[in-house]
């Protein structure tokens, strides 16, 4: 038996009967006094499975029409749609929700267990702001639920993808002594001439990587990190002293990036990691929970990249990034700077 309903402005009203047929068995909408309301999405679905016939303005539209007037009605509805019908036909029951839908766990439902995840759905050709992300993940985290972000492309297929908070930390711990030597800052890098303390730098801090044997170069991030500790001093080719701020400035015109980097770069230092370039793999970073031994390096652990609470996402970028680090069996963080550094952690989801 088909069941019959209204379109009433943004949800569609069913008779009392769907309590029973659609809410009580299949969880579909919510209970509105004697009537079954359902979201846009669900009563596509439900048109699309011939379980429900829905009016407008005493007249009965069909799928098309209906999906036509829902998209005008809703922002991204075909999206919504999409995504839905696609979590529908995985078997999980599925709710409207604060990010877009709550998703319950196989074998759960709404009245017997609590949601597992929420989904915020997007298009891969929508920019994703970190801070909207962020956002997201916070509102969620607040009510003790994972987020997922569901993107369609333009085949209108769906990837998934978990976000998460990090707290990234190692434990590799630097026994360098403050004023352990003076170094020269060079074009784009800093060298280390005395052979002692290259061989305590690079041994017992896991820093630079030897020019030859007994100079060590460091990157223009790990010598500002030094220089900060007090462990070296610093000048220029004219055998100028650098405090902080005159090194930053010089490392800032050579990298217009450079205060994000070092801020995130900092936080891994302090933590216990141990930050080396990622250059080859398209981040600022690849990261080290533990080094024994700089001649015989582990794999490292992450891949970390800094960026701006102010960053904007092109969605292709975050999908290589993610296969890579999937493909190196590495996890992708992301270290946001604003007057804090947070990191989090996206990562493929196979549902």
């Amino acid at each position: 038996m088909t069941l019959k309903g209204k379109l009433i402005i943004d949800s569609v009203l069913l008779e009392k009967q769907a309590i029973e047929e659609l809410h009580n068995k299949s969880y579909y909408g919510r209970v509105k006094g004697g009537t079954l309301e359902i979201s846009l999405p669900e009563s596509a679905f439900l048109i699309y499975m011939e379980k429900i016939r829905v009016e407008f303005e005493e007249r009965e539209i069909g799928f098309e029409d209906f999906f036509l007037m829902a998209s005008s009605i809703l922002k991204n509805f075909e999206l919504l749609y999409i995504v839905y019908k696609d979590l529908r036909e995985r078997g999980y029951y599925v709710q409207p929700g604060v990010t877009g839908f709550r998703v319950y766990p196989r074998g759960g439902h709404p009245g017997k267990t609590p949601a597992e995840f929420f989904v915020f759905v997007t298009s891969e050709r929508i920019p994703l702001l970190i801070s909207q992300l962020r956002l997201h993940l916070e509102t969620v985290e607040n009510l003790k639920k994972r987020l997922v972000v569901a993107i369609v492309d333009e085949d209108s297929d769906i990837t998934y993808y978990e976000v998460k908070k990090a707290s990234p930390s190692g434990t590799n711990v630097s026994g360098l002594n403050k004023g352990l030597s003076k170094a020269s800052l060079l074009e784009d890098r800093v060298m280390v001439w005395n052979q002692d303390a290259s061989l305590a730098l690079q041994k017992d801090g896991f820093f630079g990587k030897p020019m030859d044997e007994g100079h060590l170069q460091l990157s223009l991030i790990e010598s500002c990190y030094l220089l900060r500790k007090g462990i070296l001093e610093i000048e220029n080719r004219n055998h100028e002293l650098l405090d902080f701020e005159m090194f930053v400035k010089t490392a800032s015109s050579i990298e217009s990036d450079f205060m994000i980097k070092y801020a995130v770069y900092e936080t891994l230092r302090n933590n216990g990691l141990v930050p080396k370039t990622g250059f080859k793999f398209g981040t600022h970073f690849r990261v080290y929970k533990k080094i024994d031994d700089m001649i015989k390096l582990p794999h490292s652990d992450y891949l970390v990249h800094a960026v701006e609470q102010s960053h904007v996402f092109s969605l292709q970028q975050l999908s290589r990034a993610v296969r890579l680090a999937n493909s190196v069996r590495k996890e992708m963080i992301y270290g946001t700077v604003d007057s804090r550094v947070d990191f989090f952690i996206i990562g493929r989801m196979r549902l």
